[in-house]
Formats: structure tokens, sequence, C-alpha cells
């Protein structure tokens, strides 16, 4: 992990999973890219963007949002038809990537090596988990994060902060030192300001930002819900 990455782990962390949504997608990516910027110059919260891999190279280029990959495989160059090399999404300006999100689960060998490929090629190393069990099982590896998102709760409208706080507590005794992330149905300031003050360094969003009918205005709602905790 580089010296930016660094910076980004000791931070609070707003990052903003675009999926394949059409509202996250190609130009509508890099609007929202944008407004990630407009925000970012007004606030200390860090935001960060895992865009398709096909978006990257726009989004870094036009923007100077941290990008992170979707997903990578841990491959080398060679024969590998269909996979998502490293150093592709390296050479795009991607400085992470999240690994096993619901919606692409990893067997447990390709989770531990592609944790130890970021490692070897500097990359953010963003894990998704879905209890604390599984979050037990790979924090010995020493992923760089660790985002928790419950899969019966992801695109609801009851956060894990309100339905399963105390999962947050105990992940987060389980992890020890790696920073941890809240996902899964979070889409309030209160969703926020409860998971950050049981402990959650920071929040994992998607469809409460990207779909939202102002996606500027729910970024900011949604960073205020730190701030609550400093006045």
């Amino acid at each position: 992990m580089n010296t930016s990455s660094k910076r980004l782990v000791n931070s609070e962390l707003l990052v903003i999973n675009l999926k394949t949504y059409k509202e996250g997608t190609g130009i509508n990516a890099l609007k929202i890219a944008k407004m990630c910027e407009q925000i970012q110059k007004n606030t200390k919260i860090k935001l960060i963007i895992a865009a398709q891999p096909t978006d990257i190279l726009l989004l870094t280029t036009k923007t100077k949002i941290p990008i992170i990959a979707q997903h990578i495989d841990p491959i080398n160059y060679g024969s590998n038809t269909g996979s998502i090399l490293p150093e592709s999404v390296i050479e795009a300006g991607a400085i992470g990537t999240l690994i096993n999100h619901s919606e692409k689960r990893l067997n447990s060998s390709i989770i531990i090596n592609t944790i130890q490929l970021c490692k070897q090629k500097n990359l953010l190393s963003v894990l998704c988990v879905k209890d604390e069990k599984e979050a037990k099982k790979y924090a010995e590896y020493h992923p760089d994060l660790i985002a928790i998102e419950p899969p019966e709760l992801i695109g609801g409208k009851i956060s894990i902060s309100t339905a399963e706080p105390e999962l947050i507590t105990k992940t987060l005794r389980t992890v020890g030192k790696i920073p941890l992330l809240c996902g899964a149905g979070v889409h309030t300031r209160e969703d926020v300001h409860h998971a950050y003050k049981l402990g959650a360094k920071g929040i994992l969003v998607a469809s409460g930002v990207v779909k939202a009918k102002n996606v500027k205005k729910e970024i900011e709602q949604l960073i205020l819900g730190f701030k609550k905790l400093s006045k």
C-alpha cells in the first residue's frame, strides 16, 4: 500500500460502488465522479468510487477522485481471456479493488491470493464479508479495509446499523486494527451516524447514492452523519 492509500485508510471514508447501474456507467459515472470531486473540496471525509473496469481510465483522467476496481483476478499476463488483469486496472489509474463483493463471491483461495497480490502491487484491498465469522477468517491476511454487508439487507431500506448494530461491534473486536466499513441498507445520515458511533471507519454505499434523484444532495447528507459526532 502506497502513501496516498495509507492516508485514505487513516481517514473517515465514503466508498461509492457504482455497480453496473445505468446511472453509474460511462458518462453517468463521470458525472458522479465530478460531483464527488466538488464535494471533496469542502469535507475531510474521503470519497472513493468503485467503478467498472471499462470506466476506470475515463474517471481517473477526468477527475482526481480515488478510483478502485469492483473486482480483479489474481492472475499474471498470459492466457486469461475474460479475466481482469491487475496491471490493467493499475495502468488505468485505479488505486485498489473490492474483493469478494456479495455479487461477486469468491472461494477462499482466490480471496487470499487476491489480498496478497494487492500487497505486492501496492493496491488498496477492500475485502467484503457477509458476517463476523467471515471477517475473522480473513483478518489474519491483513486486507487494508474490511467491509461488512449482510446480504439480506443489501438494497433495502433498513441499514445494518439499525437492524444489526451488534454485528458491527462484534466484527470490530474480531478484525482488530483493520478499519471497518459498513454497508447494506445505508441511505440516511442517521444510518451513517449510528455506524460511525459504533466504531466503523466508513460506509460502503451503492444504490442509495447512484440511483438517487439528487446524487449530490444524497452524498452531502451521508457526510453529515460523520460530522454530527463533532458538534
